[in-house]
């Protein structure tokens, strides 16, 4: 994390360097068009595309800990190690599943949202048949559906 927060500061202070050097070089030029402007405004361009690519990355790595965090939160929920938690007690009635079978259950939903995406108008049932999320006929809810 130390390594994105410190690209993203390098990328800012380049992009706001290559601003002042902009201004600068306009006012140098008392506001006429030469080649040094057009070099500093070149390279302010580049900066501010670097930067952009700076805030990207961060935005991702967010995304992706906001995604971990969640997915262990949903973990923990269903596995009822929450209510395990300082003293915390859980106020669903649902009884905790297993992480294998959250995992089962997740990869079904991924892939009818896959599916939905792509507008394939298949049937909900299709995804029961699709080798990646398989339901396991050990859990009672898989074979009543």
């Amino acid at each position: 994390m130390d390594k994105i927060v410190d690209s993203l500061n390098n990328a800012y202070q380049d992009f706001v360097g290559a601003a002042a050097n902009v201004l600068e070089t306009k006012e140098a030029s008392a506001g006429q068009k030469t080649a040094a402007t057009d070099a500093a405004l070149e390279n302010f361009k580049q900066k501010w595309e670097l930067f952009r690519v700076a805030c990207d990355q961060a935005e991702e790595f967010v995304e992706s800990v906001k995604q971990r965090i969640g997915s262990e939160c949903l973990v923990d929920e269903a596995t009822g190690s929450v209510a395990g938690k300082s003293g915390q007690t859980s106020t669903t009635s649902l009884p905790p599943i297993s992480a294998v079978r959250l995992e089962q259950m997740s990869k079904a939903v991924r892939w009818l949202v896959i599916e939905l995406q792509h507008g394939s108008g298949a049937s909900a049932g299709s995804a029961h048949s699709h080798p990646s999320a398989p339901f396991d006929a050990r859990f009672s809810e898989d074979s009543a559906q």
